[in-house]
């Protein structure tokens, strides 16, 4: 396996690359992860199942397409592909470091700059991608709320229900959904998708992010997601208030969003998100 991960990196970059030590390194639920090294190279390589190419070709087209709307540090793909039994993507390693406030506050600037970028006229993508083991549907549509009910909550409810774990009438649920959101009028930005701290890191001051789970959305899921699971310092969330001012009414749509995340959860590990999601649809559409 290593040996032919070796022959694509050493086809891609026209270098000469052997594979001389791997190291196993923790914090995903996801995938497998390896540092690997030899000619002087380092690189950080993800390994999955033969069948789940489809997810690393997802990662490879969003981390390119950060990397083409930001200032933003982003992993650079040196290529992905198949073994006999594996399937798998390999990037540029970088040494992530310990955060440094300036890092974050370059951060919050950097993402306003990427959400500022209205060249898109519609929500969507074009490809459906992952969000952790669940396929994202990203249709294109041009009204956010309907956008968001269906292809979001509704998506998220329906594949929860099909494990039978029901919240409630789903055809209700989304047209409650839709109508919260039914006067608020985003504009098309680029998101990261999954913007919580495990998906950031530092080089010096430098920010880096990664794992994305991209598409064209309100800008607001992306800083809703930032406070759901462990909240960025403050100087991150006044660096991107000076640069791009939230809309009127994000705190009330900051819980609607994080439902999303808080079902993906729900569905991938059961448990605590189940008893979480249930309590947030409560508060929200009871």
């Amino acid at each position: 396996m290593w040996q032919i991960i070796a022959e694509h990196i050493s086809r891609e970059l026209d270098i000469e690359f052997q594979v001389e030590q791997k190291t196993t390194l923790s914090g995903s639920t996801v995938n497998i992860a390896h540092l690997i090294s030899g000619n002087g190279y380092q690189f950080f390589v993800k390994l999955n199942q033969r069948e789940r190419l489809d997810q690393f070709e997802n990662e490879q087209w969003s981390l390119q397409k950060l990397a083409q709307y930001s200032s933003l540090r982003i992993p650079k793909v040196i290529c992905c592909g198949q073994t006999l039994d594996k399937a798998f993507l390999v990037l540029e390693y970088l040494p992530i470091q310990p955060e440094s406030s300036e890092g974050w506050v370059s951060l919050g600037q950097q993402l306003a700059e990427m959400h500022q970028r209205h060249d898109q006229a519609m929500f969507g993508f074009d490809w459906d991608n992952q969000l952790g083991l669940n396929t994202q549907p990203n249709q294109w549509q041009g009204n956010w709320s309907t956008f968001f009910a269906e292809q979001r909550l509704g998506w998220q409810l329906q594949l929860l229900e099909e494990q039978g774990f029901g919240f409630g009438n789903i055809d209700v649920l989304v047209e409650q959904c839709r109508q919260r959101l039914a006067s608020h009028k985003p504009k098309p930005s680029l998101v990261h998708g999954d913007f919580w701290r495990g998906n950031v890191g530092f080089l010096a001051e430098t920010p880096v992010i990664f794992d994305p789970a991209c598409y064209f959305g309100d800008r607001e899921t992306d800083i809703a997601c930032s406070s759901l699971y462990g909240r960025f310092p403050e100087s991150f969330y006044q660096s991107y208030q000076r640069c791009y001012p939230l809309d009127d009414g994000f705190s009330e749509r900051k819980a609607l969003y994080n439902l999303y995340h808080v079902l993906n959860h729900a569905h991938q590990f059961r448990g605590s998100y189940l008893i979480q999601a249930q309590e947030l649809i409560k508060q929200l559409f009871h």
